[in-house]
């Protein structure tokens, strides 16, 4: 029998849906300040991928800190584990695992900042305490492979996250204050200076809560700078610098606590860029390096011993990324890219009484790749066929292809539909090669091939607007323990089948009152932790003059756990604030999360928080 929550989640679905009844049927919405936005490496207008943008009003809106919660609620087929409250942590017992149609456990997402990818060099895994939201203009998600751009780890998406340029002359930023339950205080701020052809943005954050459970307080900070120069209007080049420090405390499970667990991460990324555009020729090229440090106490059962070392270790990727795209005659794309990655680190655990080091581990890999692609559009562009290639040669597996292809036919304004094929891998990290009992030096990349067809429609002068996306995802030689000669032993022989589809859903009621949904149904053929077969999230906003409130519900069912039983809840949230007006505006602030008080757990014996309360105020300048 469904519960209250669950009925409060289906009126707000249905207050998004019924304008949509009444003008057709069959006509769905996209979700409020989301729209089909390329990745950088290439243009949208001929592209069959399914790719979404997350803007900085939504992100800002939210009150959010951490960017995973927001794509969570605003992507369908996204979901992110939790533990608490706040963090995530990087070791045992972490969470923050993303997955995108039910592919991501063992680092399947691949997380980029401003095009540089984001993962730790040894066990391969992405750092999500490290995604903050301050600074952030836009995030770029991709439902689907993208390894024919960005190569391995991006085989079952990929989420962009573009930082803020200074684009206002003179100076400018905002800074935000909140405080709340669990004694959880959030500062964050961010300025940019522009004065002719040179910019600058610096942003700052600093995070700390109690948590909601005894032994789980968190804290983290982070800073960030971008310099950037418009040599003339062909070239423009920067660099920007990104750092965090956290250290998350890990209670352990109900039914399995644990005493003096935490995991203290330093992580830095740094780049420097060129960016080329001569009309029909532009490009761009990128050195960066993504590095990091990490303290980690395993703890102890309470009525055990404590532990006697700690766990270190240092990781880095670095690499260099080149790519042009031509516009050679109407209608038409050619982008070509080469890619290089160095990535690997070391390990090592040291004595808490006399900081002895035992147990080292030190290796790196490399991998160099290029790829081409074609788009094409036909009959004033009503049918465009899109296909490509990728070839990626590995200092440890050799080479791997990558095709992708598709097609997009818009058979009248405001329509469209695609189909695309597509493969996505990803390559064994260090530990499942060379650390620990089962590691196997001979293990070759885990592979899917995507299949998807979407369907997208806008009316009323771009106020309604939605889609509709259908895929099969079949996953070949993953990475799983068997016994072999009576050992463990990391083999390629696990796969498995995905099907689902996604719907999202907007509409522009009146210039002031929006609302949206989306909903995403997962069927797989095996146990998938932290993959719900059933999604939805529905938000209304209202805005009168100084005013702002939204209403959202995310409901879940399906969810594996780890436990005994499957998740299902619903929650309720409330966001309000009001602007006094000036020279440097004041917003005053109120959010209202899991109002109805739901007791769940997304990650077996960790509950989950019953309703909190934030309140804050910000100024921008």
């Amino acid at each position: 029998m469904l519960n209250k929550n669950l009925i409060v989640t289906t009126v707000l679905a249905s207050a998004a849906v019924l304008p949509v009844m009444a003008v057709n049927m069959s006509d769905t919405l996209k979700l409020t300040e989301i729209e089909v936005i390329a990745p950088r490496k290439t243009s949208v207008e001929l592209t069959p991928l399914t790719v979404s943008t997350v803007g900085s009003e939504t992100i800002e809106n939210s009150g959010q800190s951490s960017l995973l919660p927001v794509l969570q609620n605003q992507i369908p087929g996204l979901f992110v584990s939790e533990r608490g409250f706040a963090g995530y942590g990087v070791s045992g017992g972490s969470a923050g695992s993303v997955s995108i149609r039910g592919v991501g456990q063992g680092n399947k997402v691949l997380f980029m900042i401003d095009g540089q990818p984001q993962w730790a060099g040894v066990f391969g895994h992405s750092l999500p305490d490290t995604y903050v939201a301050n600074g952030v203009e836009r995030v770029e998600v991709v439902r689907g492979p993208s390894s024919l751009l960005y190569g391995s780890n991006a085989m079952g998406g990929s989420i962009n996250i573009v930082t803020k340029r200074a684009t206002k002359e003179g100076l400018s930023g905002r800074s935000r204050a909140m405080f709340g339950s669990f004694t959880t205080q959030k500062f964050n701020t961010a300025v940019s200076y522009r004065k002719g052809k040179f910019g600058a943005t610096a942003a700052g954050q600093v995070d700390r809560s109690n948590g909601n459970r005894a032994g789980s307080d968190f804290w983290l900070a982070n800073e960030y700078l971008q310099l950037q120069y418009k040599a003339d209007s062909h070239w423009q080049l920067g660099s920007n610098v990104d750092m965090t420090q956290s250290k998350a405390n890990n209670p352990g499970t109900i039914q399995d606590p644990l005493v003096s667990m935490w995991t203290k991460i330093f992580r830095g990324t740094a780049s420097v860029f060129v960016h080329d555009n001569f009309g029909p020729a532009k490009g761009g090229f990128q050195s960066y390096i993504n590095w990091g440090s990490h303290h980690v106490d395993d703890g102890y059962a309470p009525d055990a011993d404590p532990t006697d070392y700690i766990f270190r270790s240092t990781d880095y990727n670095m690499g260099l990324i080149a790519f042009q795209n031509f516009n050679l005659w109407k209608s038409n794309e050619i982008s070509v890219g080469i890619d290089f990655v160095h990535w690997g680190g070391h390990t090592w655990n040291y004595k808490k009484a006399d900081n002895s080091k035992y147990g080292d581990f030190t290796a790196h890999e490399n991998e160099v790749a290029g790829y081409v692609m074609m788009q094409q559009g036909f009959f004033n562009d009503m049918v465009n066929i899109n296909g490509g290639v990728r070839l990626q040669h590995s200092s440890q597996y050799g080479n791997e292809w990558v095709p992708q292809a598709g097609f997009i036919l818009k058979p009248f304004a405001g329509n469209s539909l695609k189909f695309s094929f597509g493969k996505g891998f990803r390559a064994p990290n260090l530990r499942e090669l060379y650390l620990y009992a089962p590691a196997n030096p001979d293990l070759k990349p885990e592979y899917l091939y995507n299949y998807e067809v979407e369907i997208r429609q806008s009316a009323l002068d771009n106020r309604l607007n939605g889609g509709i996306s259908l895929y099969f995802i079949d996953g070949k030689d993953m990475i799983q323990v068997q016994r072999v000669d009576g050992r463990p032993r990391n083999m390629n022989i696990g796969s498995f089948i995905n099907k689902g589809f996604e719907i999202d859903l907007s509409y522009m009621i009146t210039p002031r009152l929006t609302a949206m949904a989306n909903y995403s149904y997962l069927h797989t053929d095996g146990d998938v932790l932290y993959a719900p077969k059933n999604k939805l999230s529905a938000q209304m906003t209202y805005t009168p003059d100084r005013w702002s409130f939204t209403v959202e519900s995310n409901s879940i069912w399906g969810l594996k756990t780890g436990g005994p039983d499957k998740s299902n809840y619903s929650l309720l949230n409330l966001r309000g604030s009001y602007t006094i007006p000036g020279n440097a505006p004041v917003t005053l602030m109120i959010k209202a999360d899991n109002l109805t008080d739901k007791h769940y757990e997304i990650v077996y014996g960790c509950p989950m928080p019953g309703a909190t309360v934030m309140g804050g105020v910000e100024i921008k300048f």
